[in-house]
């Protein structure tokens, strides 16, 4: 690319103190017209400083080095210019010394970048969003200071190696207080979160290749607990003395009847419940995870919980339907709920998504489509997770036919022998 700009780099010193034995040496940037100073940290003195050439005199070591030195200041602010003229940038005196001192985005740093993308993004993901990027960051910080003992690293240093090296902190971390450590998923889900950023940074320009390139995030397969026909039947016949108990249980059925998860359950409003064209009543939503937008038709058991709560003078001001406590306390309640019903499962909320979509729809034939639709998933692939029972209702369907199949071979074995 062709640039017209003049550049001229003069190395100088100037008198701060009024003390001739101590004068600070600068360098001064021009383009067309326009300057930019670098105070260069080194002193001299008015006797050993020739104006004309911008050096030292003399021979001494103490004099070679820091002529060195100057040598080298200047050798890098003509490449830097040259750098900057490579990559089609503005040239201005200024973009020249913000390159010298590393103050450019050439120069960012993995905490600038954290910044930026937490700063940016606040206001456009979820607030749980971010409470996990806030995590990932706080795990990024602690590798760089204990394992790298660094207290930031530029971008441009990412490469591979960090990356695996991060991963490997990540698996093998031991908090101070015991609490469950990263499994693989969950250091996949650390990992894919600094993808999400390394990316930005490359969107931005302040990396020119991705480290990730040739990294791939290794998700394992889990199982997703979900509660069968018999163990919804159990918790929906076991009554509870404590109220608090009952509101839990009553709140899990009705997820477990509309497949919303707590949030959506916590926010449900009595102005998201309409009559539908089926004369049927629906509910209208959308996803607080991911602003998708739900309807669901209203089974009749999730009809009865909220006609339960409808007329209770405690009833929320702001219009919610349902009492739903924290999620912390709805999910200790739950322990206790499943345990008395004598089923040994690990349940929480989230459990009754996973029950509505395994089996209250998809194992009474509900199509997968329509399933995905009603929990508002973006993509199938998503739904296609809770797949697995199709599996289990696929065999439980061939073992009515081979029971049909015997029932009707042996009525004909026996028409054969009475003729």
């Amino acid at each position: 690319m062709r640039n017209n700009s003049t550049l001229k780099v003069l190395i100088f010193t100037r008198d701060h103190t009024h003390n001739p034995e101590k004068l600070t040496i600068y360098a001064r940037i021009t383009v067309d017209g326009k300057r930019a100073e670098i105070s260069l940290k080194r002193r001299t003195s008015v006797n050993e400083w020739d104006e004309i050439r911008g050096r030292v005199t003399g021979f001494s070591q103490k004099a070679k080095t820091l002529n060195s030195y100057l040598d080298e200041v200047y050798v890098q602010l003509m490449d830097t210019h040259k750098q900057l003229l490579s990559e089609g940038k503005i040239i201005t005196a200024q973009a020249i010394k913000a390159r010298f001192l590393g103050q450019d985005d050439h120069h960012k740093t993995l905490k600038e970048l954290i910044e930026y993308h937490n700063t940016s993004q606040i206001l456009v993901l979820k607030p749980g969003t971010m409470k996990n990027y806030y995590s990932t960051e706080r795990y990024l910080h602690k590798f760089l200071e204990k394992e790298l003992r660094l207290p930031d690293i530029r971008l441009k240093q990412l490469n591979y190696r960090f990356i695996t090296d991060f991963e490997q902190y990540l698996r093998t971390y031991k908090p101070k207080r015991a609490r469950r450590t990263c499994s693989n998923n969950g250091a996949m889900k650390h990992l894919e979160r600094l993808m999400k950023m390394v990316n930005l940074a490359v969107k931005l320009e302040w990396l020119e290749k991705d480290p990730f390139r040739n990294y791939k995030l290794n998700f394992h397969k889990t199982d997703r607990n979900y509660l069968t026909e018999r163990e919804l039947r159990l918790i929906e016949e076991t009554t509870f003395k404590g109220q608090g108990y009952e509101k839990v249980k009553d709140v899990f059925l009705f997820s477990c009847y509309t497949g919303l998860s707590y949030i959506d359950v916590k926010e449900l409003r009595t102005v998201q419940l309409v009559l539908g064209i089926d004369g049927n009543h629906w509910i209208h939503t959308k996803r607080e995870k991911t602003n998708e937008a739900v309807k669901i038709p209203l089974l009749p058991k999730a009809k009865t919980i909220l006609e339960k709560y409808n007329n209770q003078s405690q009833k929320d001001v702001l219009g919610k339907v349902l009492p739903v406590f924290s999620n912390q306390k709805m999910n200790s309640y739950l322990k206790v709920i499943v345990k008395a019903c004598g089923i040994h499962k690990h349940i929480t909320f989230h459990t009754a998504r996973h029950t509505f979509a395994t089996t209250v729809t998809l194992s009474n034939g509900v199509p997968i489509e329509t399933v995905s639709k009603m929990l508002g998933h973006t993509k199938l692939t998503t739904t296609q997770i809770y797949a697995r029972v199709l599996e289990r209702k696929v065999g439980e369907d061939m073992q009515h036919l081979i029971i049909k199949m015997e029932a009707k071979n042996g009525t004909q074995n026996k028409h054969y022998l009475k003729s």
